[in-house]
């Protein structure tokens, strides 16, 4: 099984690398169980998609899998790990520390997922302090050097959205090649740049659908 060499940045679709990191997370609970190998028919109904494009998926990664005997667990894990940039620790910083961005930030699991929130931005460092944030809260007048000077790429976006286009020209002038948008709006940002977009109301809304 020969892996493609430092999976050489091939063109993976944003639809299929958002399912390479299900399938990433359903791996590292097998591994965790002690489990060596697996078929492509569980790692798909484990991920909730159809073995088809489960295969179709792993095939931007290599070729994989030996047939009766399945995929193994720990091989295939490392090679997405490395596909997903997750090798090391990423370091992500947080701007706008109010009642959500704290919230995130006193979340424990993203380190297991391979991130690493460093630091945080705010106009009143202070009151994310006292919501019992211990990740260091800087002003947001320090945003630039803090990005250029710790080579971060990575950033979660939780300002009010009249500020939110203001603050991501800011972030990406200062080299963020990665948005995690929680302001309600679509923000305008270079081809280079990815924005992934979380809307709780919108989300919400989506679920009221299914409980008429």
């Amino acid at each position: 099984m020969e892996p493609p060499d430092k999976v050489a940045r091939i063109d993976i679709p944003k639809k299929a690398i958002y399912r390479l990191s299900i399938y990433h997370r359903c791996l590292q609970k097998l591994h965790d169980n002690g489990v060596e190998t697996v078929s492509s028919t569980t790692l798909a109904r484990a991920a909730g998609v159809k073995p088809a494009q489960l295969r179709k998926d792993l095939a931007y990664l290599g070729q994989f899998g030996t047939r009766g005997l399945g995929y193994p667990v720990e091989t295939l894990s490392s090679i997405m790990r490395e596909t997903l940039g997750r090798e090391h620790l990423q370091p992500v910083i947080l701007v706008g520390a109010g009642n959500l961005g704290s919230a995130l930030l006193r979340y424990h699991g993203f380190e297991k997922e391979g991130f690493e929130v460093v630091a945080a931005f705010d106009a009143n460092p202070e009151a994310a302090v006292a919501r019992g944030v211990t990740i260091p809260v800087f002003p947001d007048s320090e945003l630039e050097s803090f990005i250029s000077g710790n080579s971060v790429k990575l950033a979660i976006l939780c300002v009010p959205v009249e500020f939110a286009q203001a603050v991501v020209n800011r972030l990406v002038a200062a080299g963020i090649q990665g948005v995690l948008n929680f302001s309600p709006i679509m923000l305008e940002v270079p081809s280079e740049v990815t924005v992934n977009n979380v809307d709780l109301a919108l989300e919400l809304e989506h679920l009221s659908y299914f409980i008429r």
